[in-house]
C-alpha cells in the first residue's frame, strides 16, 4: 500500500538552480548596458540638435542684420536719388557748356596743346577735355604715343574718365580700333602692340564704374553698354580659330580679354574652362593671378598650380600660391630651387647640343641669368631671404655678367704687331708714327702705274727730274724690305732704273681683273 505525500512537499516550489539565476543576472547586465547606450545616444542627439539651432540662430541673425543693413543703404540710396539726378543734370550741363567753348577756341587750343602737355597737370588736363567732349578717338591717340610716361598716366586716367558721360561707352569706343580686332590699316602699325594700352584703359575703367555701396559685386554699367561688352567678348571667342586656336593666340590678346570681361562684369560659369586654359597658357603676366580670382577660379587654383609645377613654370606658380593663400599646400622655397635646378640643366644642354649654331655659350649664360633673376624678385617680394637666402645668387649673376662683358670686349692687338689690309694694301712700318710728316691713312693706297718701254719717253722739257727713291708704302711711309713680300717669280730681276711714281688710275674689267682695278705693287719689275 502507498504511503500519503506530505502537504509541505505540494505547497512549496522547488529552489531555483544556478543556472536559472546566471540567467537572470546576465539579463540584467545586458538591460543595464542597453539602457545606458539609449541614454548617451539620446544625449548626443540632445546636444547636437542644440548646436544646430544655435548655429541657425546665429545665421539668422546674421541674415537680420545684413537685410537691416541692406534695407538702410537702399533707403539712403533712394532718399539721395533726388539730389544725385539734379547734381548728375548740373554736371551735365557744365560739361556741354565746356565742351562747346572747347570746340570755339579749337584752334587756340591746338597751339597751347604743346605747352600743356609737357607737366603733370597738363597731361591731366589734356585728357579731362578728351574725356569732357567724349572725344574718344582721340583720347586713344594720345594714351598709345605716350607708353613712356605709362607710370604717371596711368593714375591720371581714372580722373579724366570721372568726367564722362558714359565711361563705359567711351572706354568700349575707345578700344575698338584693336579690340576684339585690329582694325588699322597701316601694317606697320601691327608691329607695335596695343594691348597694354587697352588692359591699363580697361583696369582704370574699374573704380569709376564700380558700385560705391556694394562694390565690385555691381558695376555701374549701362544694359547696353553690357550687351555690346557681351557680344564683343563672343566675337572674340568665335576668332579663336583664325588665331591658331588657344595655345597660339597671343599673350596680349588674352590678357586684353580677360580684362574686358572683369571690367564689364560679364564672366559666364559656363565658360570657366576656357577661361582657366587662358590663364594658364598666359600665366607669367603679373596680373593673372588676380585676374583668375576675380574670373571665379579660385576652387580651381590648386589643379592650375599643379600643372604650371609639371610644365616648369614654378615661380609663375609660388605667385598663384600666394594669391589664394595656399603656401602650405605648395611650399614655394622647394618650387624655386626646383626652379633654379631645371634652368641649369637647360643651360647645360644647350652648351653641350653640337646642332646648336652661333653663341651657345652666350645663350646658356642668358637662360641661366633670367632665371636667376626671377628667383631673387621671387624672394624679396615675398620675403623668403631667411628661408631661401640670395647673396649666392646675386655673386653668380655678377659673375655670368662680367664672363658676357669679357666676350664683348675686342681682342687687344699689341702696338708693334703690323697686318696687312684686306684689300691686300700696302702695311704701314712700325716707325711710322714717329715720323715728323708721317701720315697713315685708313683707305687703300693708290696704285702704282709702271711706264711700259714700248710708249715714248715724257718730253724732259718742263719736267723735273726726279731721283729714284727707295719704294714707297702709303703716302710718304718707307715700306719694309722687298724680299720679304715677293709678288712675282721674277722679283730677282733688277729694277727699272727709270720708274716713276705713278698717280691713281682705274682699269676696265679684263683678264683676270674684274673689278675694274689694277694689282697693287710694292715695286715694278721688267724684264
Amino acid at each position: 500500500m502507498a504511503s500519503i505525500a506530505d502537504p509541505g512537499e505540494l505547497t512549496h516550489p522547488p529552489p531555483p538552480s544556478f543556472d536559472d539565476f546566471q540567467r537572470q543576472t546576465s539579463l540584467m547586465t545586458s538591460c543595464t548596458l542597453l539602457w545606458k547606450e539609449l541614454s548617451d545616444h539620446f544625449t548626443t542627439l540632445e546636444n547636437d540638435l542644440k548646436m544646430k539651432s544655435e548655429a541657425i540662430k546665429s545665421k539668422l541673425d546674421k541674415l537680420d542684420s545684413e537685410t537691416s543693413l541692406s534695407l538702410k543703404n537702399l533707403e539712403s540710396r533712394e532718399l539721395s536719388l533726388v539730389k544725385s539726378m539734379s547734381v548728375a543734370f548740373e554736371t551735365v550741363e557744365k560739361r556741354k557748356a565746356a565742351a562747346l567753348s572747347l570746340e570755339d577756341d579749337e584752334s587756340s587750343d591746338a597751339g597751347d596743346d604743346v605747352a600743356v602737355v609737357d607737366d603733370s597737370e597738363g597731361v591731366l588736363l589734356r585728357l579731362r577735355r578728351f574725356c569732357t567732349r567724349m572725344d574718344s578717338l582721340g583720347f586713344w591717340r594720345f594714351i598709345t604715343t605716350r607708353k613712356k610716361e605709362l607710370d604717371s598716366i596711368r593714375a591720371k586716367i581714372p580722373v579724366a574718365l570721372a568726367d564722362c558721360i558714359d565711361p563705359a561707352r567711351f572706354v568700349l569706343e575707345a578700344i575698338s580700333g584693336v579690340f576684339p580686332e585690329d582694325k588699322r590699316e597701316d601694317k606697320s602699325e601691327r608691329l607695335n602692340d596695343l594691348g597694354w594700352a587697352c588692359v591699363m584703359v580697361l583696369e582704370s575703367l574699374i573704380p569709376v564704374v564700380v558700385d560705391p555701396i556694394l562694390g565690385d559685386k555691381r558695376m555701374l554699367v549701362t544694359p547696353k553698354v553690357k550687351e555690346n561688352a557681351g557680344k564683343i567678348a563672343e566675337e572674340w571667342k568665335k576668332s579663336l580659330e583664325q588665331r591658331g586656336g588657344i595655345e597660339n593666340v597671343k599673350t596680349p590678346d588674352v590678357h586684353t580679354f580677360l580684362q574686358h570681361l572683369v571690367t564689364f562684369g560679364i564672366v559666364k560659369n559656363a565658360d570657366l574652362d576656357l577661361y582657366r586654359k587662358l590663364v594658364v597658357g598666359s600665366a607669367w603676366r603679373k596680373q593673372m593671378p588676380k585676374l583668375a580670382v576675380s574670373l571665379g577660379l579660385r576652387h580651381k587654383m590648386p589643379d592650375m598650380i599643379e600643372e604650371l609645377i609639371s610644365k616648369g613654370q614654378q615661380v609663375d606658380a609660388v605667385h598663384f600660391t600666394y594669391e589664394v593663400g595656399l603656401v602650405d599646400r605648395f611650399p614655394p622655397v622647394p618650387l624655386l630651387k626646383a626652379f633654379l635646378k631645371d634652368a641649369k640643366k637647360a643651360a647645360t644642354s644647350i652648351l653641350e647640343d653640337t646642332n646648336n649654331s652661333g653663341r651657345p655659350a652666350q645663350l646658356a649664360a642668358r637662360k641661366e641669368q633670367s632665371a636667376l633673376r626671377a628667383v631673387v624678385k621671387c624672394i624679396e617680394e615675398y620675403k623668403l631671404e631667411a628661408e631661401f637666402p640670395s647673396e649666392s645668387l646675386k655673386k653668380r649673376i655678377e659673375q655670368l655678367e662680367k664672363v658676357k662683358t669679357e666676350k664683348k670686349r675686342p681682342a687687344a692687338v699689341p702696338a708693334n704687331k703690323r697686318t696687312r689690309t684686306n684689300n691686300g694694301g700696302p702695311m704701314p712700318p712700325a716707325k711710322a708714327g714717329r715720323l715728323t710728316n708721317a701720315y697713315v691713312s685708313s683707305f687703300p693706297a693708290p696704285p702704282t702705274f709702271v711706264r711700259s718701254p714700248s710708249h715714248s719717253p715724257y718730253p724732259a722739257t718742263g719736267v723735273p727730274q726726279y731721283q729714284v727713291s727707295p719704294p714707297m708704302y702709303g703716302h710718304g711711309s718707307r715700306s719694309p724690305p722687298a724680299s720679304h713680300y715677293v709678288y712675282s717669280p721674277e722679283a730677282a730681276s733688277p729694277p727699272l732704273a727709270a720708274s716713276y711714281p705713278g698717280v691713281p688710275m682705274s682699269y676696265p674689267a679684263y683678264g683676270g681683273y674684274g673689278n675694274g682695278m689694277a694689282p697693287v705693287y710694292q715695286q715694278a719689275y721688267y724684264r
